[in-house]
């Protein structure tokens, strides 16, 4: 399966795809002085808002992506730019800020990887996460059952993230923290028509999720998967006259700070 990113088709959703970031920024208050960390910063969308909110901190980006880090390099925004898995990630200094915009669900075993990374704070840090959840939702519910009628011995039973998981666990996880926000939002987007007359849904989640099944299907399943795809989808997220669609997307957040020395 081919887990490279084409950053034309992330981006083409950037405003959409912000907007979470810098609600997930908004709750972030004062930090100690350190690294602020993007962490999975992908094509650098939340870099140019972390440099104007910290202007003197030396900022670093991670990713495991080599063609989203070259993308995230052209602003010029980050002094550093590490290529890592999250999984492995270790902060070379303690940070002030670990900043994760949807990125965290793709990983399993978040009852571990939380408290490592938060773990990783200088006193008084903060750890600042946003991740989809979107998985029971139609758009996803319906590219999963299609891709699973199509290749069976391949998609039963699967699932593009490995999380999130529900808000309590991580309040739960995050116990010991000084102070913690957890909090979840829909978001009401306007998905604007597709130029190759795609449903908007079909093409925003291709992007992301539905990139890991297209990159396993040949010529003949991707047409099938497509085509059961966007039946499913037009029933879901009616198009208007023009082509466009409303698409409500869910997304949740917790923002936890790490308690300064006494």
């Amino acid at each position: 399966m081919d887990t490279r990113w084409d950053t034309a088709a992330y981006e083409a959703f950037s405003d959409l795809r912000l907007r979470p970031a810098l609600d997930l920024l908004a709750r972030v208050f004062s930090v100690p002085e350190g690294p602020v960390v993007d962490l999975g910063c992908g094509a650098g969308a939340a870099a140019g808002a972390l440099r104007a909110r910290f202007a003197d901190a030396h900022m670093v980006g991670v990713d495991s992506s080599a063609e989203m880090l070259a993308k995230a390099g052209d602003a010029g925004h980050y002094d550093t730019l590490d290529r890592a898995d999250i999984a492995d990630w270790r902060a070379t200094q303690a940070p002030a800020l670990i900043f994760s915009n949807a990125a965290l669900h793709w990983l399993p075993e978040h009852e571990a990887l939380i408290p490592r990374l938060f773990a990783m704070l200088a006193p008084g840090g903060m750890l600042a996460v946003q991740m989809p959840a979107q998985l029971s939702r139609p758009s996803h519910r319906l590219m999963i059952a299609a891709a699973a009628r199509v290749r069976p011995d391949r998609f039963a039973d699967w699932s593009p993230f490995a999380g999130p998981l529900h808000l309590p666990e991580y309040a739960a996880i995050l116990s010991g923290a000084a102070t913690i926000d957890l909090w979840e939002t829909e978001y009401f987007q306007h998905l604007a028509p597709s130029p190759d007359g795609a449903h908007p849904v079909r093409q925003f989640v291709s992007s992301t999720g539905g990139r890991l099944i297209l990159s396993a299907l040949d010529a003949r399943e991707t047409a099938t998967f497509v085509a059961e795809w966007e039946a499913g989808l037009r029933a879901a997220y009616p198009l208007a006259a023009d082509g466009s669609c409303w698409f409500p997307f869910r997304r949740l957040f917790f923002v936890a700070s790490r308690a300064k020395p006494a």
